[in-house]
């Protein structure tokens, strides 16, 4: 019969930490339980899930340490599932990467503190380096294990933010709408109101949305962002007026211009607001001079004359209706206006009226329309806004 061979020091000591192993995890949950308040504050099943990963933390150490005596000892990705594999990967979502950096350092710290009481004197200087070598491959490891999370978690956010952003564009709000949108941060205050203009081309789009979303918060309010095609789409929240809060992120747009719909009541009615601004940003380009950012109500005539229903009726409906109603001379008035090349002299004679005459009339004209007949750019909306009333045959 072959004799026993006698077993090595590092064999001595791995043996003695191995029968140890269910004290050592027991004075960890102790320590826990009394140094860690977040620990307390935990469901009973996470508690369960934090204790998992402390017994495999040290159960693991024992097995680390014995390897390392024997041939290569495992690190990387094989302690990444020897550690954590025990717990869910949700569970890094429940507890935060520091607080899993206390959990290792108390583990390492339990370790440490009964390794003399467990070992012979002459072990006790090889254990102890190799727990601090054992703690800084478990930090490591952490680490990986939150940026893989963060990352799949950033995927995932980045998705469902198209998601809610696309749902706005089609018009098709449902009661899904503003959970998804909650799940994203978006705190639903104020009005809302959506931004189109260029993506840029100086920066990757996560690092835009980043920045959109930084400006947008220091100004207080909330953004959801996505890229649509060429387009990159911002919804606002908390808005108060809708071109105040386009300038906020109007520098983060790429070249060309940018546009902002009227403000929605709430993100569910908030394709009102989309629908707008796409419709401004196909026709800006009939507007070179146009501000920037420009709201979609100054771009109603290049709307109206591209096509858009919506901006049409808005103009009969609020310019040229109001003015019809109010006195028949307004209308009168504004076309003899037109029709003598903006004179107020040649209209008040057309008209047989005193040039003061037909200046207060341009007053009334401004006041209920919002729409001053002496700027050029007012007179212009004024006048598409009567060729379209007249079209519309309601008088």
């Amino acid at each position: 019969m072959t004799p026993r061979r006698p077993a090595t020091p590092h064999q001595r000591a791995a043996d003695a930490l191995q029968r140890a192993t269910g004290a050592l995890s027991t004075s960890a949950m102790a320590r826990m339980e009394h140094d860690l308040p977040w620990f307390r504050e935990l469901p009973a099943e996470d508690r369960s899930w934090v204790g998992m990963i402390v017994q495999a933390g040290i159960r693991e150490f024992i097995v680390w340490y014995r390897q390392a005596g024997d041939g290569p000892a495992p690190g990387g990705n094989e302690m990444v599932a020897s550690v954590f594999g025990a717990a869910p990967r949700a569970l890094a979502g429940v507890i935060n990467l520091q607080q899993t950096v206390d959990l290792v350092r108390l583990s390492i710290d339990v370790v440490e503190a009964n390794i003399e009481e467990l070992l012979d004197p002459a072990d006790v200087p090889d254990v102890h380096a190799a727990v601090l070598h054992y703690a800084r491959e478990v930090a490591f490891a952490t680490a990986a294990v939150y940026a893989r999370a963060a990352e799949v978690r950033g995927a995932w956010d980045a998705r469902l933010e198209a998601l809610v952003v696309d749902a706005v564009l089609r018009s098709e709000a449902d009661e899904t709408l503003l959970s998804r949108a909650s799940a994203l941060g978006w705190t639903g205050r104020g009005e809302v109101a959506v931004v189109l203009g260029a993506v840029p081309g100086d920066r990757s789009e996560s690092d835009t949305f980043d920045e959109v979303r930084r400006v947008a918060r220091t100004a207080s309010m909330d953004a959801l962002c996505a890229v649509q095609g060429d387009r990159l789409v911002v919804v606002l929240g908390g808005v108060t007026e809708p071109r105040a809060a386009a300038e906020v992120v109007s520098d983060l747009f790429g070249d060309g211009p940018v546009v902002v719909g009227p403000v929605a009541a709430d993100l569910s009615q908030a394709y009102g607001s989309a629908r707008a601004a796409l419709s401004a940003h196909r026709a800006a380009v009939g507007w070179p001079e146009a501000p920037r950012p420009v709201r979609s109500s100054d771009l109603l005539p290049e709307r109206a004359l591209a096509g858009d229903g919506h901006a049409r009726r808005q103009l009969v409906d609020e310019v040229y209706l109001p003015l019809l109603q109010a006195r028949g001379t307004l209308i009168e008035t504004i076309a003899a206006y037109f029709q003598h090349g903006c004179s107020i002299e040649a209209t008040g004679r057309a008209l047989f009226v005193h040039a003061n005459t037909v200046r207060y009339r341009l007053r009334q004209v401004a006041e209920l329309t919002g729409f001053s007949p002496t700027d050029a750019r007012d007179a212009f909306t004024l006048e598409i806004a009567l060729v379209l009333g007249r079209q519309s045959g309601r008088a």
